[in-house]
Parts: structure tokens; C-alpha cells; sequence
């Protein structure tokens, strides 16, 4: 399509399949999500936090009623993958302020990407700005701990990057 979204066309699944059919669950961030893989079958590595898997996998949902993944910053790097639904759209924050923006989707042409890395230290949001869903998943190293995320506090975030606060007061919750 030419805008680079995608509808919900006879081989689409709708997102109430989709939530159902990946056992999806409501997400601290926003969103939904469900753990698909934990490297179990290996040592698990040190890390300042403490012991952790060397890779971890989710699917991530964003959805019409729920469009937002707050402001977080996590200590690993997470890979995202694009699958189905509209772009997502992603904004972060460098540890030396610089904001960065990135639209997964289909459309290769309009300048989306089909995978996008984010290093542990920066600051993410992600949003679903149109369409009923976007389907993306997220590959983690050293693995997912929730000790390793912190949610972001609009006052923090404002006084540590006052010249983005429009987009960092879009993307958190208070």
C-alpha cells in the first residue's frame, strides 16, 4: 500500500486472534506481550545485576485501544523484528540526549525497517499512531530481567531532556 500500512485483509489474523492464538498478556509498558524463548539450555551469564540467560525472546502487540510502549530504558540490547500490522513507530533517547526516531513496517521504500537494534542505556517509546494493530517481536541480550528495566518518570525524563518534552510527555504515563 502506498501510505505503508497494512489492513486486515482475508489471510490477516484480527488482534483478538492474535491475543488469543500468541497468549498475549497486558504489558507493564503498554501494549501485550508473551515470552517465547529463554536460552534455558545454557549457562546463564553474569552480569552487574546479577545471573541472567544469554538471550531471551518476546512478541510484542500494540493495538488501537492500547497504542503506547512507555518511555523505559532497559540495561540489555533488544533487537526488534517487524511481523504484521501497521508501522510502529519508535523514539529514542541517547545517553547523550540525541533523539532518534524509526518506523517498523513493510514499506522499505518509505524508509521503514523491518528490524531495529537498540543498545541497553537508551531510552525507547514506541507507538502505534494509526491501525487497529502492530505485531513486532523483540530478541533480548543478556536476557529480559525486570530488574534490568526502569519505567520512565516524566519529571526525571523533562529535567534530564528538556528540549524533547513534547515527545516525553506524549509517551509517558505521569
Amino acid at each position: 500500500m502506498s501510505d505503508g500500512t497494512m489492513n486486515n485483509g482475508p489471510n490477516m489474523p484480527d488482534r483478538e486472534t492474535i491475543i488469543r492464538e500468541l497468549q498475549l498478556e497486558g504489558h507493564v509498558e503498554g501494549g501485550y506481550f508473551s515470552r517465547t524463548f529463554q536460552a534455558d539450555h545454557r549457562p546463564q551469564i553474569d552480569t552487574e545485576a546479577g545471573e541472567r540467560y544469554t538471550l531471551t525472546s518476546i512478541y510484542y502487540l500494540l493495538t488501537e485501544d492500547s497504542p503506547i510502549g512507555h518511555w523505559h530504558r532497559n540495561r540489555s540490547d533488544i533487537i526488534h523484528y517487524w511481523h504484521l500490522g501497521a508501522p510502529v513507530h519508535y523514539y529514542m533517547i541517547h545517553p547523550d540526549g540525541r533523539l532518534e526516531t524509526a518506523v517498523l513496517g513493510p514499506d522499505l521504500a518509505a524508509g521503514q525497517r523491518l528490524q531495529l537494534v537498540v543498545r541497553g542505556g537508551i531510552w525507547k517509546a514506541s507507538h502505534l499512531p494509526e491501525g487497529d494493530y502492530g505485531l513486532i517481536s523483540e530478541a533480548v541480550s543478556p536476557g529480559f530481567d525486570y530488574a534490568d528495566m526502569t519505567l520512565g518518570e516524566r519529571d526525571e525524563l523533562l529535567q534530564s531532556f528538556p528540549r524533547h518534552a513534547e515527545v516525553i510527555r506524549a509517551y509517558t504515563r505521569h
